[in-house]
């Protein structure tokens, strides 16, 4: 799965650098187009030399005074997949908080490419609240971590912290290089609308967008051409074209005017059901009492959507509180032919959170529960689902 694929490979300054050759012509010897770069500190490690006669590319050490003007950009607009083996705490953190003071973290940066993270560094490292941090918010930013083992480490003693073996790695490596999806043209919703109530004020929800971003990135990771249409206020997953909308008005425009040229849509916003009959052109003030808001229905995008004579394969999402007998009951209204269907007073399945638990409904009622999942794991389950339920199998 990964011939042809241009893999870059990144290298930070730890004992386990060694590992990056043997990592390294394992990539090739699969058909993978590859290029190093290392920081500073891994060429204390490991020779540039060396990678550059397995890959057959000069490797890139250095921001200034390199053969490249510009090597983050250029390598990481080139990059269809990064790996960084070994990934040390120090560049854990500089990833983690948007730093970039060398080849290597700058080209992180500038990389819209999925990031595998192989972390390596002694027990008590690994074991700080501070590492653990780090490495939740780039699981949150989507990237992917492999190990780390527990092992003999450098000191002579064992314990966690010791790198994943270069072929654990490399079967990592080829599950998200998965292109199941390539061709596909996929269009996913995400966030809760907000109907203006006044210039100041708006009529909302608490979605967080979080569950819609995972599966437009996981649409995005496996090859599909993703347009997300977001009423949140979260940057663009890479690989994705992102439309920022406000309303529900807006979302179904963006919607509705592509819908022809979609092969599946996946309506995972909180699109809100109603909204001020009247906004207020000027800020309602305190003094002057509590206003009477009349509250007409926004436009149902996914009834419209059902109701073509023509449509894209449909998700719809049903986020309910007291069980999902309701969600039951809009599965088999609706016409869709999927229904995602969580209740979010359950521990962690409500707005904001990084799991949920959700039940997949079919348009007959049938359905299964699945266990409580990163939100990166339901995502990655549904468009399977989705994906057996298109090609009939």
């Amino acid at each position: 799965m990964l011939a042809g694929r241009r893999i870059l490979l990144g290298v930070s300054g730890g004992i386990a650098a060694y590992k990056a050759a043997y990592l390294a012509r394992r990539l090739v010897e699969r058909g993978a187009e590859v290029r190093a770069v290392m920081s500073e500190s891994a060429t204390a490690f490991l020779g540039p030399q060396t990678l550059a006669g397995i890959t057959g590319h000069p490797v890139s050490d250095r921001l200034f005074g390199s053969e490249r003007p510009i090597p983050h950009t250029e390598l990481g607009q080139w990059a269809e997949l990064v790996v960084v083996a070994p990934a040390t705490a120090n560049l854990i953190a500089k990833l983690a908080n948007g730093l970039a003071d060398e080849v290597l973290s700058a080209t992180l940066l500038a990389t819209r490419a999925p990031i595998v993270l192989a972390p390596a560094m002694h027990t008590e490292m690994w074991e700080q609240p501070s590492v653990q941090r780090n490495l939740e918010r780039l699981r949150a930013d989507g990237h992917t971590i492999v190990g780390p083992q527990v092992g003999p480490l450098a000191g002579g003693d064992e314990g966690a912290g010791r790198m994943a073996e270069p072929d654990e790695i490399v079967s990592v490596l080829e599950a998200g290089a998965r292109a199941d999806l390539s061709g596909w043209r996929v269009l996913v919703t995400a966030g809760g609308t907000r109907e203006p109530l006044d210039p100041v004020r708006f009529l909302g929800n608490r979605s967080s967008g979080k569950m819609g971003y995972a599966v437009a990135q996981e649409a995005a990771r496996r090859g599909a051409a993703v347009t997300l249409v977001s009423a949140a206020w979260l940057p663009a997953p890479a690989g994705t074209q992102l439309l920022e909308v406000e309303t529900a008005e807006e979302m179904a425009q963006a919607v509705l005017s592509r819908v022809s040229e979609l092969d599946v849509v996946v309506m995972a916003a909180a699109v809100a059901d109603f909204r001020p009959k009247h906004a207020e052109s000027q800020k309602l003030e305190r003094g002057d009492g509590p206003p009477e808001v009349t509250l007409e229905p926004t436009i149902d995008i996914l009834a419209e959507l059902a109701a073509r004579p023509s449509r894209p394969f449909l998700v719809g999402f049903a986020a309910e509180t007291g069980g999902i007998d309701r969600a039951l009951i809009k599965a088999r209204s609706k016409g869709v032919d999927l229904t995602v269907a969580n209740d979010v007073t359950l521990p962690g399945s409500g707005f904001g959170s990084d799991t949920n638990l959700v039940t997949i409904i079919l348009p007959d009622g049938n359905h299964v529960a699945w266990p409580l999942l990163p939100k990166r794991e339901v995502a990655a389950r549904l468009w399977d689902r989705i994906r057996t339920m298109r090609s009939g199998a």
